[in-house]
């Protein structure tokens, strides 16, 4: 009996000594648990930030792209803008200072006489203002004014309603002495009405139909343009470089070097 009594303190002697190292294992392998678990979401927290940094990191990467191309494709538009203006500039300075262009007689295509030339006096015996510019060269009123209206409307950027109003005039009054301002000032309607295709044909119209007028180095700068415009690199350079050649000194062929540069900086 004692012994069993003896053995039975020892027991609970040794239980009450082992049961605390017991209890500090366990909150031991709690704490390292709880600790391997932190580092586990620290981990992912941080490879989640890098991701959402990366992405970050790509958007402004995207945007600084887009920014680029569009301060490029603005820096283009300006320069077209400045050409246009400078050339319309020019035109409307001429304008000014003489009324409305001089009638120049044209080679082919039905181009009308000088407006230098004599008048006819058989002209107002025939009752038509047709007529009459046709045979003396002297626009009649309404001609002057269908001519002076169309301008007005390319001034005022009314693109399409200026390309109706020069074809109607051309069809109206095919050999008139405007006839070869207003096939460049229609080419000029569509070039910056941005339809390049009938842009071209009425420019090359100027050069073959009047090749007097004095619109024939603008019309073949504006081929040179307009071949740029439709990516027809060859024909472009091949215009422009003879412009440089054939127009030495002039604004013509300045503006002819300066596209010729860019298209050489833009790998054409």
């Amino acid at each position: 009996m004692k012994r069993n009594m003896s053995r039975l303190l020892f027991g609970a002697v040794l239980l009450g000594v082992l049961h605390p190292a017991m209890t500090s294992a366990a909150q031991g392998n709690l704490e390292q648990r709880v600790e391997r678990l932190e580092r586990v979401m620290q981990s992912r927290a941080l490879m989640e930030m890098q991701q959402r940094i990366d992405a970050l990191e790509d958007e402004v990467a995207r945007l600084r792209g887009q920014n680029e191309e569009l301060a490029h494709a603005l820096e283009n538009l300006k320069l077209r803008q400045r050409e246009l203006y400078l050339d319309t500039d020019r035109r409307l300075q001429a304008l000014e200072a003489g009324g409305l262009p001089p009638a120049t007689p044209g080679k082919t295509g039905g181009a009308a006489a000088a407006a230098t030339a004599p008048p006819a006096a058989s002209a107002a015996a025939a009752g038509s203002s047709v007529a009459a510019s046709a045979v003396t060269g002297v626009p009649s009123d309404a001609e002057r004014k269908a001519y002076k209206d169309a301008f007005e409307l390319l001034k005022q950027g009314r693109y399409q309603r200026a390309i109706e109003a020069f074809s109607a005039f051309l069809k109206q009054y095919p050999n008139s002495g405007y006839a070869a301002n207003a096939q460049y000032w229609l080419g000029e309607a569509y070039y910056v009405n941005k339809q390049y295709k009938p842009a071209l044909e009425a420019f090359r119209k100027v050069v073959e139909h009047y090749p007097d007028s004095n619109k024939v180095p603008d019309a073949r700068l504006k081929l040179g343009f307009t071949h740029y415009e439709l990516g027809q690199w060859k024909s472009a350079r091949k215009e422009l470089e003879a412009l440089v050649r054939e127009e030495k000194g002039t604004s013509i062929a300045r503006l002819a070097a300066k596209r010729l540069k860019r298209m050489k900086q833009e790998g054409h």
